[in-house]
């Protein structure tokens, strides 16, 4: 008897990754597609169809080697923050403006000075500055006048679903980082879409990850994705806990990739003024992607920082193992790195006699210490974690782990390669309604 498959989608910065997993929660098949970027002075922008297309052929090469049996549903999580403007035919009246893209810089001023950093922090669970979907909408209406004509605001991974023929509507994690929600009521915050020259009505209903959203169309171009249950996965970090099984009640996600994101899932109860010292602290409160819980999510640029450092030292990933082994038992040094989230990175204190594998466990010290302020931070308004996870490219570094496991305590490292994608596709499952406790889903 054949097996019945899931398919998840995880729309990222770089890469649109498509994983085809069987009721086990085992991959079978992998496809992927580059994120259309056009670079401009102030960062990058792209055109919603290319994004379309793009992920379209990420899902087309997975199903390739996908073996023989039905395929029940597909999740889409995305990267948040960036969204797209249609008009009233459902096309794309502007560029898609990327999360990083640094062209509102006027915009964020003006919206401190408007709203206040303390209550908009607040009232939205997030730091007041470049990054929110409200402050590029703004840029939008003041430099495209055709962004006016625009009567429906999707987030990226509702635009794909939209895209292949499913509902539409705003999933509330991806709805958690536009600066448009309130985030104690679940509902539209009025200040903010005047502000920014939006309205309510642009919005379609709110929906939590894994609510049903209709099925692939014909249209599509996936045959033997026609007929699948769709639904929208949520915000990336957040569909990666699930997937890393990472999700329940006090549990913390470390995702080690090029920024290291720490997510914590708690429960919707903290008050506003601690909501608002997370904020100045950098870490974000929003609705998750499992139902009834709230996320908090800090990041840092550890997986950079540790980047930089293997290429100063003439190092490659291959030479991975060999100086993790040398960096686990090499005496103390003076060594310091210096690692700001953004700017040059120093290496002081080096001796005569000193090693690369001195220096490479400075690093790695660094970049725990680092996530450990966020996790601290995090520990003291929801108290300790139940279970912490680590996934990512640099959890393949066995004294990164050990050096976190000794700052952390216990934590895990599942294998699983692609998280995000992961839990999109049990997700999807739940979607669908045929995955069950003793089968893939992990948590819901």
């Amino acid at each position: 008897m054949s097996s019945t498959y899931f398919v998840g989608l995880d729309v990222g910065t770089t890469t649109s990754k498509a994983v085809v997993f069987d009721e086990t929660g085992t991959a079978v098949s992998s496809g992927r597609a580059d994120t259309p970027w056009q670079v401009t002075t102030t960062g990058a922008e792209l055109d919603a169809r290319e994004l379309l297309a793009a992920a379209t052929t990420a899902i087309a090469e997975a199903l390739e080697a996908c073996p023989p049996g039905p395929i029940t549903g597909l999740g889409v999580a995305s990267l948040a923050e960036s969204g797209v403007l249609l008009d009233r035919h459902g096309d794309p009246v502007a560029p898609v403006i990327a999360w990083h893209d640094t062209r509102d810089t006027a915009e964020a001023t003006d919206l401190s000075a408007q709203i206040g950093a303390a209550e908009f922090s607040s009232v939205t669970g997030l730091p007041l500055r470049q990054q929110w979907s409200l402050t590029k909408h703004r840029w939008l209406i003041d430099h495209h006048p055709q962004t006016r004509t625009a009567v429906r605001r999707l987030n990226v991974a509702e635009w794909i679903v939209r895209g292949l023929g499913g509902e539409e509507a705003t999933e509330q994690s991806l709805a958690s980082r536009t600066g448009w929600l309130r985030l104690a009521e679940r509902s539209w915050w009025a200040d903010t879409l005047d502000w920014s020259g939006a309205d309510a009505s642009l919005m379609p209903a709110l929906v939590t990850a894994g609510t049903p959203l209709g099925r692939v169309s014909s249209d599509a171009g996936l045959p033997r994705l026609t007929g699948a249950v769709l639904t929208v996965a949520g915000h990336d970090h957040q569909a990666a806990a699930i997937g890393a099984g990472a999700a329940g009640p006090g549990d913390e996600l470390d995702s080690c990739g090029t920024a290291e994101a720490l997510v914590r899932t708690v429960a919707p109860t903290l008050s506003p003024e601690v909501i608002a010292g997370l904020a100045d602290a950098g870490i974000t409160t929003g609705w998750h992607a499992v139902a009834d819980h709230w996320c908090l999510l800090g990041a840092t640029q550890g997986g950079l920082t540790l980047q930089r450092i293997l290429s100063a030292l003439g190092k490659h990933r291959t030479d991975l193992p060999a100086l993790d082994a040398a960096a686990l038992v090499a005496p103390t040094s003076a060594i310091e790195v210096v690692a700001p989230p953004f700017g040059r990175l120093d290496i002081l204190g080096v001796s005569d006699g000193d090693t690369p594998a001195q220096v490479w466990r400075a690093a790695l010290e660094e970049v725990t210490n680092q996530a450990g302020v966020i996790h601290d931070a995090m520990t003291a308004v929801s108290g300790a974690h139940r279970a912490l996870v680590i996934t990512g490219g640099w959890s393949r570094s066995d004294a990164l782990v050990e050096v976190k496991r000794r700052r952390f305590g216990e934590l895990a490292r599942p294998d699983v390669t692609e998280a995000g994608a992961r839990g999109a596709a049990l997700l999807a499952g739940h979607a669908a309604g045929v995955v069950t406790k003793s089968g893939f889903a992990a948590c819901v």
